[in-house]
């Protein structure tokens, strides 16, 4: 495929919206490098989030994040990469990114998150009431997306692959 200028295209959205799943399908469908956030973190932190927020607080976990996020920006393009949900709240966050690369929300109900997080095991934040727990983490954040996002895809009931071609097409136009 031939892209006049290289991309650099971020997954923001929920957890569960699909950012890892739909991140692969864009690499497998170009040939551009994938960077998935949660082995990012682990690289930088030398600990997966879940233990980062165990063992520290909210505040080191967005900093780690940021770190993740800032790894992604200095690594040439092209490529894909998921972006930890919560990175929107920072502001200079969202201004990187917003500057520095092409930008896809995937966006999913709360019904198809909760379906998709189950339990929420191995995912920080999560309590004995998924729903809940995505409702109150969803709150506040939809504009924030909608804020930085160069290609809106509502997700739900929609192939990773199908999802995929509509990045490539959004980001090769």
């Amino acid at each position: 495929m031939t892209v006049s200028a290289a991309p650099r295209v971020l997954l923001v959205g929920m957890m569960g919206a699909g950012k890892t799943t739909v991140g692969r399908a864009v690499a497998a469908l170009t040939g551009w490098q994938y960077l998935d956030n949660d082995d990012l973190v682990e690289r930088v932190a030398g600990r997966p989030a879940p233990d980062v927020l165990a063992s520290a607080d909210e505040p080191t976990l967005r900093q780690v994040e940021a770190q993740a996020l800032d790894v992604v920006l200095a690594t040439p393009p092209p490529l894909v990469a998921s972006v930890a949900a919560g990175v929107v709240l920072d502001s200079e966050a969202r201004q990187r990114m917003s500057e520095h690369a092409f930008v896809v929300y995937l966006r999913a109900s709360l019904t198809a998150l909760t379906a998709r997080v189950g339990e929420g095991t191995g995912r920080p934040w999560f309590d004995d009431d998924p729903a809940a727990t995505l409702a109150r983490l969803y709150q506040g954040r939809e504009s924030l997306y909608l804020e930085i996002a160069d290609l809106v895809l509502d997700v739900d009931g929609v192939s990773p692959s199908d999802l995929a071609a509509r990045i490539v097409a959004a980001v090769t136009e």
